[in-house]
C-alpha cells in the first residue's frame, strides 16, 4: 500500500548543506525503513544524548566530546531494531567511495566513515517479523539524501525510520520544523516517533505538543475551546463526542495488538552555528525537553529516546552574551522537536490493521484524514 507522505514548508534542510533521504524496506508484509540525515562536505560537529533505558545504537561513544572523531558525515534513523543498525554499513560504504571521513592515512581513500545510527522498535508491524533495514536500505536512503539538494523539503509521515512507528498505540512517524532565529542562525530538527507514551492528553484528545509553539506562524494552536483550533491551523480541543468515540476506538485497537517490547522517540537537531563538542552536546540534551513536552511519559526502561545535534559551522553565536549566546539555539532545539513530533502525528496516513497490529491515526481518530495540515501537502 502507497500511502503519500506531507512535505511542511521548514525543515531540517532550513540548515544549509543538510539534506535527508528515506528508504523503505521492500515487501507486502514489511512495514520499516531508515531515514539519513547527511551532512555537507566536511562534516559536522555532532553529539549525542541518550535517556531511554533501551537505547540501540551504534558508534555513540565515538560522539563524547572527550573522544578523538571532530567531525561526522551522516547521522543514520533506522527501524528494524538492534537489527536495523546494519542499514549504517551502507551509508559507511557510500561515503568511503567519495573519500569521506576520519583521515587515517596520506591517500584520499585512506578514510574510516563514522556513522553514529540509532534504531526503533518497529519489527512484524507489517506482519513480517524479518522484513527489516539493511545495508541496502542505508545505502538507498542516502543516496536519496545526496540527491534531494540543498533546501529540499523533507517527506514526513509514514516514510523512512517512521514507516512502522506507533505512539500510544497510534500510527507515529517522521516530522520536520525549522527555523531562523533572530541572531541568523538556522536551526532544524528531524524526529522519528516511535514511543511507548502518548502524545494525546487521555481527558481531552488535545495533543500534548499543542500546547506549546506560536499561533502566528503556524504552529501548534493554545485554544481549548470545545470544536476546534484557536488559530494556526492545529486543531484545538475536540467535541465530548468526537474524543469519546476516540478514546473507546483506540482502546479496541490496543487490546487486538500485542504490545511491543521496545519503542523509542529519535531526533537529529542541526544548525549553521559554530559549536564546540561540548556545547553540541547541551544541544542534544535539551532538545529532550522537547520530547518530553509532546510525549508522555517518556525516557522509559523500555524506551530508547536519543537525541543527536549537528553544527556546520557557518554562522558564529552572537559575541555579546558570552557563554549565554548559546540559550536562544538551546530553547529553539527543543521547541522545534516539540512542533516536529506533532507534526509528526498529525502527519501520520490513515489507520493501518493488518497481521501486525491495529494501529488508528490521530486524523482517523479525531478528524478527516488531511483536515489538521490541508494548508501542506501531501505527496510532494
Amino acid at each position: 500500500m502507497t500511502e503519500a507522505p506531507v512535505f511542511f514548508p521548514d525543515g531540517i534542510t532550513d540548515v544549509p548543506g543538510v539534506r535527508v533521504g528515506h528508504a523503505r524496506v521492500a515487501g507486502p508484509r514489511a512495514l520499516s525503513g531508515t531515514t539519513v540525515v547527511l551532512a555537507p562536505e566536511g562534516g559536522a560537529v555532532a553529539a549525542v544524548d541518550v535517556r531511554g533505558g533501551g537505547p540501540g545504537t551504534r558508534e555513540t561513544d565515538a560522539l563524547d566530546p572527550r573522544n578523538v572523531v571532530q567531525r561526522i558525515d551522516a547521522v543514520v534513523l533506522t527501524g528494524g531494531s538492534a537489527y536495523g543498525l546494519e542499514a549504517a554499513a551502507g551509508v559507511m560504504a557510500w561515503l568511503e567511495e567519495r573519500h569521506r571521513g576520519v583521515r587515517v592515512g596520506p591517500a584520499p581513500e585512506h578514510v574510516v566513515p563514522v556513522v553514529p545510527a540509532a534504531c526503533v522498535f518497529d519489527l512484524g508491524r507489517g506482519g513480517d517479523f524479518t522484513a527489516r533495514p539493511d545495508a541496502a536500505t542505508g545505502r538507498a536512503a542516502v543516496e536519496a539524501a545526496a540527491a534531494g539538494g540543498d533546501h529540499a523539503r523533507v517527506a514526513a509521515g509514514a516514510v523512512g525510520a517512521g514507516t512502522g512507528a506507533v505512539v500510544g498505540g497510534m500510527r507515529g512517524g517522521v516530522g520536520t520544523a525549522g527555523l531562523r532565529l533572530e541572531s541568523g542562525i538556522t536551526v532544524g530538527a528531524l524526529v522519528v516517533v516511535n514511543a511507548v507514551g502518548s502524545a494525546v492528553d487521555p481527558a481531552t484528545g488535545v495533543l500534548y505538543g499543542g500546547l506549546f509553539g506560536d499561533d502566528a506562524e503556524g504552529g501548534p494552536a493554545r485554544g481549548d475551546a470545545e470544536g476546534g483550533p484557536a488559530g494556526g491551523g492545529w486543531p484545538g480541543r475536540p467535541p465530548r463526542e468526537v474524543h469519546e468515540a476516540a478514546v473507546r476506538r483506540l482502546a479496541e485497537a490496543r487490546a487486538s495488538s500485542v504490545p511491543p517490547p521496545l519503542n523509542t522517540t529519535l531526533a537529529v537537531v542541526a544548525t549553521d552555528a559554530v559549536l564546540t563538542r561540548a556545547q553540541a552536546q547541551k544541544l542534544a540534551g535539551t532538545a529532550h525537553d522537547g520530547i518530553a513536552r509532546a510525549i508522555r511519559p517518556v525516557h522509559l526502561m523500555n524506551d530508547g529516546d536519543t537525541v543527536f545535534a549537528l553544527a556546520t559551522g557557518v554562522r558564529d553565536l552572537p559575541a555579546g552574551p558570552g557563554p549565554l549566546a548559546l540559550n536562544e539555539l538551546l530553547a529553539a532545539g527543543a521547541d522545534l522537536v516539540t512542533r516536529a513530533i506533532v507534526r509528526a502525528v498529525l502527519a501520520a496516513p490513515g489507520g493501518r490493521r493488518g497481521p501486525g497490529g491495529d494501529f488508528p491515526s490521530y486524523g482517523e481518530l479525531y478528524g478527516p484524514a488531511g483536515g489538521p495540515y490541508s494548508r501542506w501537502s501531501r505527496g510532494g
